[in-house]
């Protein structure tokens, strides 16, 4: 099978949409099917839109030699008027992992995202999505009538292997103190780490630590008024590591009390479930498809979106109890461990795609 593959610069980008697109180009090619990644290069949302009307672009999609062509919907800007000139040479499906008008953005950019996306979605074959809520969400904005065939192929936990036992678990909950909490993401506003740090100003300084692992350069205005953030609320237990390697961010987990990433809205969440992997439960906002993996206070926690203080009373309580925590690591890791693989959802998606080109 020869499958094409649409995305904005490199592959290697660091980001969860970018695992994911890593992830299913792996997978194929070890089952020997022949990928081309056609790269477009990143620049502002306006002269994205602006491929639309490129000759190189049209004549790249337009030549590939693939049957079927995918395309990160990140990429919605490029290609909400091109795929009309090209849809009729292959079948193109598009990969979901969350849509920019579900972002938080002034009124009348969400209202413009949303016409290009419902532009875009609206002009493809199919859709592969990352959870039920996209589905929804793509739903919601297109109307049930507008909807392409789709598939859900959750993304899989299992990158790191984790081998850790319940006995580690357990003798890690309370052996170790303060509670070491751990962020993980692009220091992105949409990650919302300074309302994690909003909430950590309220809290006794003896009760924690943070550890912060993520790309200092994806935002790099908001990346110093974070750095302003700990200097001015002189939150001293605050480490930032900058982005990490997989076996550092491994060992990092290994070692790690609570994941705190209260996101605005993710469409999904690898690093949620990567945390569950190593007994760690997550916190996260009930904005979005964290609920599809979180069951609030059974293998961690859910708070509303920009709720320091709710934020703060739920980390002050884990601090204090630690045999509840212990019982919550314990349901993260099973939750885990019934949750799809990385080979078993790519495997579904190259199921469907073989069902296309026959």
């Amino acid at each position: 099978m020869r499958v094409g593959l649409v995305i904005y610069g490199s592959l290697n980008t660091v980001s969860g949409g970018y695992l994911y697109d890593r992830m299913l180009v792996a997978y194929l090619r070890r089952a020997g099917d022949t990928v081309e990644i056609i790269t477009l290069p990143w620049r502002n949302y306006a002269r994205h839109l602006s491929d639309n009307f490129s000759v190189d672009c049209l004549r790249r999609l337009r030549d590939a030699r693939v049957e079927v062509l995918l395309q990160d919907e990140l990429n919605h800007p490029s290609l909400f008027l091109i795929n009309r000139r090209v849809r009729a040479r292959y079948p193109i499906w598009s990969i979901v992992h969350h849509l920019r008008s579900s972002e938080a953005h002034l009124a009348w950019a969400n209202f413009f995202y949303r016409v290009i996306e419902c532009a875009y979605l609206a002009g493809v074959d199919g859709l592969i999505v990352n959870s039920e809520t996209t589905r929804q969400t793509i739903s919601d904005l297109l109307g049930q009538p507008g909807l392409a065939p789709s598939i859900v192929a959750y993304p899989g936990g299992n990158r790191f292997n984790s081998q850790i036992s319940t006995a580690q678990i357990v003798a890690r909950t309370h052996a170790t103190l303060p509670l070491k909490i751990l962020f993980i993401g692009n220091l992105i506003p949409r990650k919302n780490l300074h309302v994690l740090l909003a909430a950590l100003a309220r809290l006794p300084d003896a009760e924690w630590e943070l550890t912060i692992v993520g790309n200092l350069r994806a935002d790099e205005h908001y990346a110093r008024a974070i750095q302003q953030q700990i200097q001015t609320q002189r939150l001293a237990n605050v480490r930032l590591r900058g982005a990490l390697p997989d076996r550092e961010l491994a060992s990092v987990l290994a070692q790690s009390n609570v994941l705190a990433v209260p996101s605005d809205y993710e469409g999904f969440g690898i690093v949620y479930l990567e945390a569950m992997s190593f007994g760690v439960p997550p916190i996260a906002t009930t904005s979005g498809a964290a609920r599809e993996l979180i069951t609030d206070g059974v293998n961690g926690l859910l708070v509303p979106p920009n709720d320091a203080a709710a934020l703060a009373a739920r980390l002050l309580a884990l601090c204090t109890d630690r045999e509840r925590l212990a019982q919550m690591s314990l349901a993260a890791r099973a939750r885990f461990l019934v949750h799809p693989t990385w080979d078993e959802s790519m495997a579904k998606i190259r199921t469907r795609l073989i069902e296309l080109t026959q």
